[in-house]
């Protein structure tokens, strides 16, 4: 008896791929659409940074250092920070005490209308800053303030420096091995997934792009803070992205560094928002959604 003959498959192995590719192709274009169309526009100088007679990132330094500390609902980790930071600064003769005692001149607060995200705060302070170098610092004090002289130290080894522009990156990549044992699998998933699409899509030469202590020159953070788009905490990638796009030095320095509780980093959604951000940021450059523009000091 002879057996019934098999089915034709509609698609031959070749024909299926060929349709794969192009709906891979579709859907590639799709995207860069949808990241061009909703890219915003060039970042303007922020209002805040206008009221009065704020300072002003264009106008020549008038301190040799400003510290940006963004802070949302930090009132049990700030204290502790701003006391260690003060503490330290006090013996270089930098600052005594909070502003209420000693007014604006040593410590000042830029408080926002709405919550902007820690790339938001960053931009704002950094545009507001006085100094010749410009220090990025958390609010939870997970780097001890000391180490900026650490930063400090890297920052002079990347004289003599191009157009007065550099930066110095804290890093904790040194503690990765210490940091996995005390992860879940899932959050150390979730890291390693996050470091490759950093390396792939945006910034190849820092390890640990995220650590949040960072000194720049006054030029370099005009610069950079003027291209900026990101405003959430994806920030500290499309920074370093625009570093290496106008071929800023940049130095990666160990640091000290301890886990303080009360992140306001939610793991999985956080990271989920971070790798959309990045691969926004590499596609809106691509596609010319977003431009890189130079500025100049008055």
């Amino acid at each position: 008896m002879a057996l019934p003959p098999l089915p034709s498959l509609p698609l031959s192995l070749p024909a299926a791929a060929l349709a794969l590719a192009a709906l891979a192709a579709f859907l590639l274009v799709l995207i860069c659409v949808i990241a061009h169309v909703t890219a915003k526009t060039m970042p303007h100088e922020d209002a805040e940074c206008r009221k009065g007679s704020a300072p002003n990132l264009h106008d020549p330094a008038t301190r040799e250092l400003s510290v940006v500390v963004p802070s949302y609902n930090e009132e049990n980790r700030l204290p502790l920070m701003m006391d260690e930071a003060l503490d330290y600064l006090e013996k270089r003769q930098v600052a005594k005490e909070y502003c209420k005692k000693y007014g604006s001149d040593k410590v000042r607060v830029i408080s926002l209308e709405k919550n902007r995200g820690k790339g938001g705060a960053v931009r704002t302070g950094v545009f507001s800053s006085r100094g010749k170098t410009i220090l990025m610092a958390d609010a939870d004090g997970a780097t001890k303030f000391a180490d900026i002289e650490k930063v400090e130290e890297g920052l002079k080894n990347l004289q003599p420096w191009p157009e007065g522009m550099a930066i110095s990156c804290g890093s904790r990549a040194h503690l990765e091995k210490d940091s996995i044992a005390k992860r879940s699998y899932f959050r150390t998933l979730l890291m390693y997934g996050f470091h490759f699409l950093v390396w792939f899509l945006c910034v190849k030469e820092i390890r640990d792009t995220q650590c949040g202590f960072k000194l720049l020159t006054r030029q370099a953070a005009l610069q950079t803070f003027s291209n900026l788009h990101i405003e959430r905490w994806a920030f500290d990638v499309e920074l370093l992205y625009i570093a290496q796009r106008l071929k800023i030095p940049i130095a990666e320095v160990a640091v000290n560094w301890t886990e303080i509780e009360g992140s306001k980093l939610v793991p999985f959604w956080s990271w989920l928002q971070m790798g959309r951000d990045l691969l926004f940021i590499r596609l809106r450059y691509m596609t010319g959604a977003w431009k890189l523009e130079a500025k100049k000091c008055n």
